[in-house]
């Protein structure tokens, strides 16, 4: 029965952990089925952490924080598009030049108006933080584990930004292959002459698409900072944009497959938090490094191993220029 509740408290972790891998990968989706790269989910995410984190802070609410959040990202996500679509720069150096400067400008603002070394002061009323929840009879439940447990933590107990993810998700695959606006976003990805010789504006759907990403990529830094945490540390995300730009490459920039690889690298995340001071048999203690470590070497292999047999949209990273 111990094993049974260790599965259980892993699969709920990994739920939790999946949630900002899962809203990230959707954006980039929408990124770079357009033809986008979208090598700045990493800086929006991190940029819409501190902003949610410092708005909860001052105006004691969670739904303000994750307005300024999609806010911050949104208009980030405008700079790199006005950047890249309208302008036809390279996509990957103006990604990277967002990334950096918001890992710079975020704890030097924070420091500046917090004074607290770059952190934004700790999320602590119940008001500032999107809190877990339990759903009815989930206490009760507890009492029978076998299946009571599965409900009580792997159904219940989590935020709402979690269970927003849950129906994200079919939401995103819908929007992508059974509307009009989907099927134009994919033709932009893979022929952009052809779509413009329809009438259609190509750096109008591009710049829709950035722009959704960037809403995405709010939404999942303010996760991270009101959510997962009570607040904005420095580099917070950690390599998360990174991450689910390589589970969505994974995946093959389809929605299913993109949250398989994205559950895969939470639950990595999630066991490694597990291993951390256990002895296993004939191994004995694992170093905290390399358990650290687990969940981006895994991204290291899965690439490597398959990251040749996915095709990416045709015209992805190519700027488009209207012929004359």
């Amino acid at each position: 029965m111990e094993t049974y509740t260790v599965i259980v408290l892993t699969l709920a972790a990994t739920l939790r952990v999946a949630t900002p891998l899962v809203i990230a990968a959707l954006a980039g989706m929408f990124s770079e089925r357009a033809g986008v790269i979208a090598l700045g989910l990493e800086g929006m995410m991190l940029g819409a952490a501190f902003s949610a984190a410092a708005v909860s802070a001052v105006s004691g609410s969670a739904w303000l924080g994750l307005g300024a959040g999609i806010a911050t990202a949104v208009a980030l996500a405008s700079l790199l598009a006005f950047a890249t679509v309208t302008h036809r720069g390279n996509q990957v150096v103006a990604a990277m030049a967002v990334n950096i400067m918001v890992s710079g400008l975020g704890p030097t603002l924070a420091l500046a108006w917090f004074g607290l070394g770059g952190q934004t002061p700790q999320l602590n009323e119940v008001a500032q933080r999107f809190t877990a929840f339990a759903w009815p009879w989930s206490q009760t439940a507890r009492e029978h584990p076998l299946p009571g447990l599965l409900y009580a933590e792997l159904l219940s107990g989590h935020n709402l930004i979690v269970y927003l993810t849950v129906a994200l998700l079919p939401a995103s695959a819908w929007l992508l292959y059974r509307t009009r606006f989907g099927l134009r976003l994919r033709a932009v990805g893979e022929n952009p002459h052809a779509v413009d010789t329809a009438g259609i504006s190509v750096n109008s759907l591009r710049y829709q698409a950035v722009l959704i990403c960037g809403a995405l990529c709010g939404v999942a830094g303010t996760y991270l900072s009101t959510a997962a945490s009570a607040g904005f540390t420095r580099d917070m995300t950690a390599g998360k944009g990174y991450l689910a730009l390589a589970a969505l490459i994974f995946g093959k920039w389809k929605p299913y497959p993109t949250l398989g690889a994205c559950l895969l690298f939470a639950f990595t995340d999630a066991l490694a938090a597990r291993l951390q001071g256990v002895a296993l048999p004939l191994v004995g203690v694992i170093p905290v490094q390399f358990i650290l470590a687990l969940p981006y070497v895994l991204t290291v292999l899965l690439l490597a191993g398959f990251v040749g047999k996915a095709v990416a949209p045709a015209a992805i990273g190519v700027p488009y220029s209207k012929e004359k």
